[in-house]
């Protein structure tokens, strides 16, 4: 029997041993990878960046000639009658009329008041509103990406600790069976081991959809297929040495919310440079070579052609526009204005949501050790009260009690340790400082 019993275990750890082996240990380094290669969003987010940088250019601001050829050919057939002085006439049915006129055009804006030179400067900015934005996002998915992760090494945690109780519980039956069959113990006893034991396999099997799920999801967030299969770590590494200055000053300058709004008032500053260009002249020059001909039925020229340079200016300059002018300037300032204090609004929102998270942690921070040893208490608990109900000096019911919890421990400090790491990944992103 004994060698029975020990074929089966040894089969049982070689089964494990090889799923575990076909199952990739997905690191958080590498999901972040994973992420930042294939995340949806993120690749919106890099495109729309692209398309930022491609507008920075002189002549999206204005600044370069622009040369255009046209072509035009008109034909007519009507009927024409010519009256002359002496009173002779002429006509001609189906007169055929035929102009011809083709040429290359250029011109050349070479002032309008400072107005390209601030929208060249405006686009610049807009290139960076870009980048701020992917430097958004990729840290939005990223934290996503380290929470669902963390979720996952926390939900294995609570399996393992599912798994050894349900090893505990048919101990237990077996020792009620054992019990019983010597009359050592009531058929009840047995019943009530049976039932605590299907207890603990329904909330194995509900732990273990919950964590196919969260798999699903994480898989989601990298974008991948969602039936890839994979393992996670076993550990959860909390940054205990977080500092709140720390964290503030680096949120000033790496932000990405508050980088936006800054950005936003130089975009508004430039805007107000571009409108009071519109109050001094502007100068443009042109030139072009054209050739020309027309051909007639009936006329005293039949056929007329022409071709040369012409070349100018073209100046002109707002005088009055019915006071609009005051009012786009007006305009402007007060969106610069709005600006300024959406950039004072988003620093307090900032310091609060930091104050509020960092507290957050340092309560979490607590509640790890305090889980931590009542974890090892209720361990300890646990393998005394085993140990008086293998001898039947306890009752079940305090037997059940003690092994319920030892698993509640184990499930609370795990949930401390995710809860902390939540906090440490929110600190990191207000502060802009996730590593990836």
């Amino acid at each position: 029997m004994n060698i029975k019993k020990t074929y089966c275990t040894v089969l049982i750890l070689f089964l494990c041993i090889i799923q575990a082996k076909a199952q990739e240990v997905l690191t958080i380094e590498q999901a972040m990878t994973i992420a930042l290669e294939n995340n949806f969003e993120i690749k919106i987010a890099k495109n729309n960046s692209k398309i930022n940088e491609t507008n920075v250019t002189i002549g999206n601001a204005g600044m370069l000639p622009t040369a255009t050829a046209n072509i035009t050919d008109n034909n007519s057939l009507t009927n024409s009658t010519q009256v002359r002085q002496d009173g002779t006439s002429t006509t001609l049915n189906n007169a055929k009329n035929n102009s011809l006129s083709y040429g290359v055009s250029l011109g050349w804006t070479v002032f309008d008041g400072m107005k390209m030179f601030a929208k060249l400067d405006q686009l610049k900015e807009l290139q960076k509103l870009g980048d701020a934005e992917l430097k958004r996002t990729i840290l939005l998915k990223i934290a996503q990406v380290n929470s669902s992760y963390y979720d996952l090494v926390q939900q294995q945690q609570q399996l393992a600790a599912l798994d050894t109780t349900i090893v505990i519980s048919n101990q237990r039956l077996t020792l009620a069976k054992n019990r019983f069959s010597i009359g050592k113990a009531s058929k009840l006893e047995v019943l009530n081991a049976q039932v605590d034991l299907n207890s603990d396999q329904v909330a194995l099997l509900r732990q273990k959809e919950s964590y196919a799920n969260a798999k699903i999801l994480l898989n989601q967030y990298l974008a991948r297929d969602p039936k890839i299969d994979f393992k996670v770590t076993d550990e959860v590494k909390v940054d205990n040495k977080l500092v709140l200055a720390d964290l503030m000053e680096l949120a000033q300058k790496q932000n990405p919310g508050l980088e936006t709004q800054i950005i936003n008032k130089r975009i508004a500053e430039l805007q107000l440079k571009q409108v009071k260009a519109d109050r001094y002249p502007t100068l443009r020059l042109t030139t072009g070579y054209n050739f020309s001909e027309s051909q007639s039925s009936l006329g005293f020229t039949s056929e007329t052609s022409s071709k040369g340079l012409n070349y100018g200016f073209n100046a002109s300059m707002n005088i009055f526009d019915g006071f609009n002018q005051h009012r786009n300037e007006k305009v402007a300032k007060l969106q610069i204005e709005n600006s300024q204090i959406a950039i004072e609004q988003q620093n307090t929102i900032l310091n609060t949501q930091l104050s509020t998270a960092f507290q957050t942690y340092l309560t979490n921070l607590e509640l790890i050790d305090l889980e931590e040893n009542n974890e090892t208490i209720a361990r300890q608990n646990l393998e005394i009260t085993l140990d008086k109900f293998k001898i039947g000096t306890i009752t079940t019911l305090d037997f059940r009690t003690a092994q319920l919890n030892y698993v509640n421990a184990k499930v609370r400090y795990s949930n401390a340790q995710y809860e902390a790491k939540l906090s440490e990944i929110a600190l990191k992103e207000l502060a802009g400082n996730i590593n990836f």
